[in-house]
């Protein structure tokens, strides 16, 4: 990755540079700030070879669901994955397909425990099964209605398992104060719900106007978490 980034052959890498090929990563700014500020140990704006290679190595650990901290460092993780966003077939998850899903097996197993006890109709639970577990984590209701907009994937209203998985995922990782990304990451998409990338020019198929208005009718669901006034009370 050095030479990308160190065209100059210094042997270190600028914020300016490094800010560019870090975004190919797909972290968000607020989580790529934190891996930033770790690696750049004498906030001088610039990395040496030894502080970039933490910084590959915590873009990697958040990749996969790890904490992005120092202490992260030491876990074995595969390396960090890079797509050049301004390729449109790499940027809709040519490799996302093979991606480690960030739900570990042993989390899934206690989310799925939930989602039973929620008596699920036809393996969904609704907004109004799902709104009370959200609430109970006490965390703002804009954090919360983020969460059900990431999750609900589908965006049918309704969550299944898999769904229902990532929505309890990101309340933890607020919990954790971890920030809730604006978009999921790929890793985060379930194996269910990955699209493969077949027919390179299948992604324009969908005109935009359908796929805009689609997102529009599945706003109102999100009344799981309506305006602040039930809270209150």
């Amino acid at each position: 990755f050095l030479p990308q980034v160190d065209s100059a052959n210094a042997g270190r890498v600028l914020a300016s540079d490094a800010a560019v090929f870090l975004k190919k990563s797909g972290l968000t700014d607020l989580v790529l700030g934190k891996i930033w500020d770790l690696a750049d140990t004498d906030g001088k704006g610039i990395l040496n070879k030894q502080e970039f290679f933490v910084a590959l190595r915590l873009v990697a650990c958040a990749q996969n669901g790890l904490d992005v901290s120092l202490s992260s460092l030491n876990l074995p993780v595969p390396p960090p994955r890079f797509t050049d966003t301004s390729s449109p077939l790499l940027l809709s998850g040519a490799t996302s397909s093979d991606l480690p899903w960030a739900v570990k097996p042993e989390d899934k197993a206690k989310y799925d425990a939930i989602f039973d006890s929620l008596n699920p109709v036809n393996g969904l639970l609704s907004g109004d099964k799902v709104k009370p577990v959200l609430l109970n984590s006490k965390l703002p209701v804009d954090i919360l209605g983020r969460v059900w907009e990431l999750s609900d994937i589908d965006h049918d209203g309704m969550l299944d398992r898999d769904e229902f998985a990532v929505a309890m995922f990101l309340v933890y990782c607020a919990l954790e104060k971890e920030p809730v990304p604006m978009s999921l990451p790929s890793a985060l998409v379930p194996p269910s719900k990955r699209k493969p990338l077949s027919v390179p020019g299948a992604m324009p198929l969908i005109p935009s106007s359908t796929s805009t208005k689609d997102s529009h009718q599945a706003l109102p669901p999100v009344g799981i978490l309506p305006a602040k006034t039930p809270l209150t009370q």
